[in-house]
């Protein structure tokens, strides 16, 4: 029976509110964290952490560790290494696809990518179940290369009524077929057709607040055009909201505002950049174009963050204000082109791959709008560094010449790891990675050569024997060799 004197939740003794946190999962542990001094000792107590990491890893012994460096330090700690891929037995499976290129490959609740106009899905729990390799149905629908790929949350798009229908993300697909397709339960939900030629990106993300949310396509027609995920219809008849014209060269990016969901940008082949306030497009065609800008160099990315726009052109990388229209910062001068990059906005951080190296640059160090040096080089790569991810943990590089997938630290830009992409015995010789996709403690590569493509799957989630020191150069070291092979626990979709 409760304490008839316990008036408020703080009045209850360390061991009980404990007993009640072990309940809580980490977000609501943080929440809980910083509400106030007495409830922030009982989040970090030491009874709390012991169950999530038996939780969490139960194989692992906690007893020692934790008398170390405390419970909760070595909960993040190992969390942390297995987000950097610091070991080397993970669960690894190689799944064999046709001898044609990977054109577009995400990494999801399953893996799904496309080779020309072709759609496949691997399911990662056979992974895990000892299964043979076992895929979905080909989708088909498209009878030309697909362009873009993307994958909003069905949460936020209107096509299925029901609550329970609503997990996980609808795919959406263009094409040089002139159309655009929704995919979700392994089928096509709506075409979309509009463009006077082939469609050649999508928005990175929906546009809009609250119920109404659409989509932005671009076009070889120079065209940018809004899709309304409300509309009716199998076909998506009146679906499209609006065309929006200026561009006079074909539109090969497109990014949506953080600051502001209404606002998208585009980028056309030749670096001229336009932004659009999709809100006006309905009623002013001609008045909703709010602001535009031009970069040097053929276009390699762009993203958005707040009221940043990042753009990668030719050897260097630009951030506009959208506010203003104004340069905020360049990065220093690649002696060659840009050939990938990535924004980590959190921490000021621009990474960019070039030949033979990716670069790091940290925005906070520059003078004059310009960054003259980078942080650090990621020396390493072979070839150019098409290939390029960074989140806080870790950034990862590869590239159509480099048979490996390099692992570096994001705040050190010290070298972690090395991950080859095809075991000896898949492929000829040693192909590069073709396609890479970062999910957390997750990655998946593709590779293929005359004969055939791989998928090579690693889940470090469960991941128990650590990377050495002289193990992270080369990858042979620690891959084909010892008691782990890249053969081990290889399972299928």
């Amino acid at each position: 029976m409760a304490d008839r004197g316990c008036k408020s939740i703080t009045d209850l003794d360390m061991d009980s509110m404990a007993q009640c946190a072990s309940y809580l999962n980490l977000q609501d542990l943080s929440n809980m964290a910083m509400s106030c001094k007495y409830l922030n000792s009982v989040a970090y107590s030491d009874p709390v952490w012991h169950r999530l990491f038996r939780e969490r890893w139960p194989q692992e012994i906690v007893s020692g560790i934790a008398q170390m460096s405390g419970a909760r330090e070595a909960y993040l700690a190992r969390r942390t290494a297995l987000h950097q891929f610091k070991f080397v037995d993970p669960l690894l499976a190689d799944f064999l696809t046709d001898a044609k290129p990977h054109d577009h490959l995400l990494l999801d609740r399953d893996i799904i990518f496309s080779q020309g106009p072709l759609i496949r899905i691997v399911k990662i729990a056979s992974f895990r179940g000892g299964q043979e390799p076992l895929a979905t149905p080909i989708l088909t629908g498209h009878n030309a290369r697909i362009t873009c790929m993307r994958l909003f949350s069905l949460n936020e798009t209107p096509l299925f009524r029901s609550k329970t229908q609503r997990n996980g993300n609808v795919l959406v697909t263009s094409s040089c077929d002139h159309s655009i397709r929704i995919w979700s339960k392994g089928c096509c939900q709506r075409c979309f057709r509009g463009h006077n030629g082939p469609v050649t990106t999508l928005s990175d993300k929906l546009l809009g607040n609250g119920t109404e949310k659409s989509f932005a396509s671009g076009g070889e027609d120079g065209t940018v055009r809004l899709w309304s995920l409300s509309s009716s219809g199998k076909r998506g008849q009146h679906a499209l909201k609006a065309t929006l014209k200026g561009h006079e060269k074909p539109v090969v990016l497109l990014s949506v505002a953080g600051h502001k969901a209404s606002l998208l940008v585009s980028m056309s082949k030749d670096s001229k950049v336009r932004v659009w306030d999709t809100t006006a497009s309905s009623s002013s065609r001609s008045s909703c174009c709010v602001g535009m800008t031009s970069v040097g160099g053929a276009p390699v990315g762009m993203k958005c963050h707040e009221s940043l726009l990042y753009i990668a052109a030719g050897p260097s990388v630009a951030a506009v204000d959208l506010r203003t229209m104004r340069r905020a910062f360049n990065t220093g001068i690649h002696q060659s082109n840009v050939y990938s990059f990535q924004v980590m906005p959190s921490k000021s951080l621009v990474c960019t791959g070039g030949i033979g190296r990716a670069m790091l640059w940290d925005v906070r160090r520059s003078s004059d709008t310009l960054a003259t040096k980078p942080v650090t080089d990621l020396d390493g790569n072979t070839g150019p560094v098409t290939l390029l991810h960074m989140d806080s943990h870790k950034i990862t590089s590869g590239g159509p010449q480099d048979s490996n997938i390099h692992v570096w630290e994001t705040d050190t830009g010290t070298k972690i790891n090395c991950l080859t992409c095809s075991s000896p015995g898949d492929l000829h010789g040693s192909p590069g990675c073709s396609a890479m996709a970062v999910d957390g403690c997750r990655i998946v590569t593709a590779s293929s050569d005359d004969q055939w493509g791989v998928l090579r799957f690693r889940d470090f989630n469960s991941a128990t024997c650590p990377v050495s020191a002289d193990e992270r150069e080369p990858a042979s070291k620690f891959w084909g060799t010892g008691s782990y092979s890249d053969s081990d626990d290889s399972d299928g979709y």
